[in-house]
């Protein structure tokens, strides 16, 4: 009895060592197929290569008028007439608004009589002073009443100016019943109706007139940024007019204007740190107009040699550096450290850290491993070299 116990526990014994070993011996062909069975991942890469590259900062700016003027009323009347189109253009001295005139006539015609009255005194002492003059010496008139005659005749001067001054005001009131254009440009819309009465002293504005073409762009840039421009410009004054190029991106037009920097300000901004500049640009089709907002498209630093690539091909770092993935020679993921510049629409410009030829990732990156093989798809966008096939293919057939 005990030895059939022996040997019942004997075989019992042999049977669970048998399964465990069954057991990690089908655990670890199970764990190598499924390794065996996972195919490297399919990238698409690019070539780096270079190019020369000119840095273009995009910042916003308002357009401004060249010239503005508000026409306004220099005499008090009621308007008669509105002599032009709103909206339209005009030219500098043409008639604009008619003030009532009649009250300014009749204002003329009362300082020419008060003209005429002081020229007859002054006639009348001038008159006097020469009949004393010839009798002052024989003692006929006295010395006093010369005397008075001289300073009558003085005070008729005054007044004979001070009539003619009057007359040149009546006159120039007259003249401004006729409300015209100070400058040439295009006039908006008419700010007071025929009827209102207008005012010198309120001066009632009537219109607007902007000189649109060219037009100024206005906008602002950090002082450091500011300060590298002109180093880079070679601008020693920072309120140089030299001609600088420049291009602003209108909103629903394909191109950019090109146009010039003016200048920048003398004064830096204290809130904000920054300094205005001011570009112009030609407007011959008149619709960049007063307040619109653009981007202005600024020239910076010049690359002789720079990378671009797309935006899902970088990864930014936290210490202002970039990273980018590559594939190498033996078709394993390599992590690179770039200095990326700045970003030009979708694409980062790199300024160090590739070498011509080197394949960069465009996809998956961040998903990827260094040292992880992978398979190349795509090259620059286009399939991938025959020469890649059958590694695709073994890895693809390498399954358990």
């Amino acid at each position: 009895m005990t030895r059939s116990r022996m040997t019942l526990g004997a075989l019992l014994m042999t049977t669970l060592l048998a399964v465990s070993a069954c057991g990690q011996s089908g655990g670890a062909g199970g764990d190598h197929a499924a390794a065996a069975g996972t195919p490297p991942a399919a990238v698409d890469v690019l070539i780096a290569q270079t190019q020369s590259q000119t840095m273009t900062s995009e910042l916003p700016g308002r357009i401004e008028a060249v010239r503005s003027a508000e026409v306004r009323a220099r005499v008090d009347g009621i308007l008669l007439q509105r002599r032009f189109t709103e909206g339209s253009s005009v030219k500098a001295g043409q008639l604009l608004f008619q003030i009532d005139p009649a009250p300014l006539q009749a204002a003329l015609a009362r300082a020419e009589g008060s003209l005429a009255e002081a020229e007859a005194r002054h006639f009348e002492a001038q008159a006097r002073l020469q009949r004393y003059a010839e009798l002052v010496d024989s003692g006929a008139v006295s010395r006093q009443e010369f005397d008075a005659a001289q300073a009558s005749l003085k005070s008729a001067e005054a007044a004979r100016r001070m009539a003619q001054a009057d007359v040149i005001t009546a006159r120039l009131n007259l003249d401004y019943a006729q409300v015209k254009a100070p400058i040439s440009g295009r006039i908006g819309r008419a700010l007071a109706s025929e009827g209102t009465l207008v005012s010198k002293d309120k001066a009632t504005p009537l219109a607007i007139i902007q000189q649109l073409d060219p037009v100024h762009v206005d906008f602002q840039q950090p002082l450091e940024a500011a300060l590298q421009l002109q180093q880079q410009l070679g601008q020693a004054q920072p309120t140089s007019r030299t001609a600088r190029p420049l291009a602003i991106r209108v909103a629903g037009e394909a191109q950019p204007r090109q146009g010039r920097l003016l200048f920048s300000d003398v004064s830096v901004e204290r809130s904000t740190g920054q300094v205005l500049l001011r570009g112009e640009f030609p407007n011959p089709d008149a619709l960049l107009l007063p307040g619109m907002y653009v981007r202005v498209l600024l020239p910076g630093q010049h690359l002789t040699q720079a990378y671009r690539l797309p935006q899902r091909a970088v990864k930014p770092l936290p210490d202002g550096t970039a990273q980018v993935m590559l594939v190498d020679a033996e078709n394993k993921v390599v992590a690179r450290t770039v200095h990326a510049v700045s970003m030009q629409g979708s694409e980062w410009i790199i300024a160090e850290g590739l070498q011509p030829g080197e394949r960069v990732i465009v996809n998956a990156a961040t998903a990827l491993a260094p040292g992880a093989t992978v398979t190349v798809a795509k090259v620059d966008g286009k399939a991938a070299a025959p020469a890649n096939a059958p590694a695709a293919a073994s890895a693809t057939v390498a399954t358990p």
